[in-house]
């Protein structure tokens, strides 16, 4: 069905299966007329969903039309029924001429055009654009599987925290997250530092269809931090070994043997944001064949300090013409980007004003 693939990815180009429109087509109610100049002789009527049978129209002839309906050989244009002066038999008014109110057969595309390329995403308009050009089906690929590993001793997963203890913000924030970039989580599990082990064998009890196995914290090199010592052990390819921004800096990207990506996000709250926003977010599209969008750049105002070296990634306000700072965007703080329109990605050498590539919030 059509319907199920609303917010998959084309895997195929979209071509129309005939002529769009398929038919001469009228685009007014009114009077299909010949090439005379009137007045015309009516000849009978053609309704849309019905093929007008009465051969071609001569120079004095004129049918009665619907919008939609197919319209009869030899007419040049159409009357419409407002401009028209109907007097029994007989029709006048100011002569159509050059195809007038006529959707001419393949004016929209000729058959086997490709109106659509693999790796769109798919929305209503595709999807009814699909319908309209004969198609009852479209291929699609499928969402990316996730499976998320949030670790830390220190994470509670209800109520307040305790002494030494912090709420886990990332088992709630990152499946809605996943699914806004179009990727399927398809379980959430709470890792604990020790015993040592107890990381690889989540990551390495992972169902084989799985596409990515999404990591919070454990990514950088302190004593219990050990998804790098995983990736050693496992022979696994790396893509990104940290990244120069701030926050978000211990982000990394790997693929095992087998072919399932890792992906390690920093463990406070905002910098996983920010990190899966520039990370997670290209690896989906490349799993779904979806190229990249292109970044609006926007000016950007506000008491902003840049990060010698590193991209800072700021929430921001965004009026369409000038992009504001939100504040409240410290590593393990979420205010900032809770109210944000996007992440301005603020250069070392930024000056004030200066447009800046935002990158939109998933909501």
């Amino acid at each position: 069905m059509l319907a199920e693939a609303a917010g998959l990815t084309s895997a195929e180009d979209v071509r129309t299966t005939r002529p769009m429109p398929g038919f001469d087509t009228a685009a007014m109610d009114g009077y299909a007329v010949g090439a005379g100049p009137g007045p015309w002789w009516l000849r009978g009527v053609v309704r849309a969903g019905f093929a007008w049978t009465g051969g071609s129209l001569a120079r004095a002839d004129a049918v009665e039309i619907s919008t939609g309906a197919s319209v009869p050989p030899g007419a040049t244009g159409v009357l419409p029924l407002e401009n028209a002066v109907r007097d029994g038999a007989t029709v006048r008014g100011p002569a159509p001429v050059g195809g007038k109110h006529i959707r001419r057969a393949g004016e929209d595309a000729p058959a086997g055009a490709v109106l659509v390329p693999a790796g769109t995403r798919i929305g209503p308009a595709l999807i009814g654009l699909a319908a309209a050009c004969g198609h009852d089906t479209l291929s699609v690929r499928p969402r990316p599987r996730v499976r998320v590993l949030v670790t830390g001793d220190e994470l509670v997963h209800t109520g307040r925290p305790g002494p030494g203890r912090v709420r886990d913000a990332l088992g709630p924030l990152l499946p809605p997250l996943v699914e806004g970039l179009d990727g399927e989580v398809t379980a959430v599990h709470h890792i604990p530092d020790h015993p040592a082990g107890a990381l690889a064998t989540a990551v390495h009890s992972a169902p084989h269809d799985t596409d990515v196995v999404l990591v919070t914290g454990s990514t950088s090199v302190g004593a219990t931090d050990r998804l790098r010592v995983l990736l050693a052990d496992a022979g696994a390819r790396w893509v990104v070994d940290t990244v120069a921004c701030r926050p978000g800096h211990p982000q990394l990207l790997a693929q095992l043997p087998d072919g399932r990506w890792i992906l390690g996000l920093p463990g406070n709250p905002y910098a996983a944001l920010a990190a899966a926003h520039t990370l997670l977010a290209p690896l989906l599209a490349g799993l779904t064949g979806r190229p990249l969008p292109v970044l609006p750049r926007i000016p950007l105002t506000g008491d902003i300090r840049t990060a010698p070296g590193r991209t800072r990634l700021i929430p921001v306000t965004w009026d369409g013409a000038t992009a504001r700072p939100v504040g409240g965007h410290r590593p393990a703080f979420l205010h900032g980007a809770a109210l944000a329109d996007a992440l301005a990605a603020v250069a070392p050498d930024w000056r004030p004003g200066q447009p800046t590539p935002l990158i939109p919030l998933t909501r």
